[in-house]
């Protein structure tokens, strides 16, 4: 059995896991859907990937020589710094533009782009990632996301 297939199997326990957790939320009676519905959407649709990586995992052939990968420590740390700057800088700067920031500088930072056009793919992203979960959390969903005590949104 291929690492991915353990993975998937892992992930989709703990999912199952926590699924079953919400089961037992209480519903409110001032709103239809209860406290459990979103956290079973992105529960259920995380034990489907889970299982497709299984099958995928079972289904190809286990490499004869697995390949050395090189650990990049540093990229790890460093990812978890600019996240810990991203959650500090969401109450001065607002979800929006911190968000369009730590998009930004995760992406530079993972794959560095060339030239202008990998710098306009990284604003890009940015932008877009910022608008559509602002447009998806605070205006379908009706979530309330930080506003920038510098910026006022």
């Amino acid at each position: 059995m291929r690492r991915d297939a353990i993975a998937g199997l892992a992930v989709a326990a703990a999912s199952l896991f926590l699924f079953w957790l919400t089961l037992g939320l209480e519903k409110s009676a001032l709103v239809p859907v209860g406290p459990g519905f979103y956290p079973r959407i992105v529960l259920g649709v995380t034990i489907a990937l889970s299982l497709w990586l299984v099958i995928s995992g079972l289904w190809t052939k286990q490499d004869k020589a697995p390949k050395k990968e090189r650990l990049n420590y540093a990229l790890v740390a460093l990812q978890f710094g600019i996240f810990g700057l991203y959650v500090g800088a969401l109450p001065f700067l607002g979800f929006r533009l911190a968000t369009a920031l730590y998009t930004a500088a995760a992406n530079a930072t993972l794959d560095p782009p060339r030239g202008a056009r990998g710098w306009g793919r990284v604003l890009l992203l940015a932008v877009l990632t910022a608008f559509l979960s602002h447009l998806v959390f605070e205006r379908y969903l009706q979530v309330l996301l930080p506003r920038g005590s510098w910026t006022g949104f």
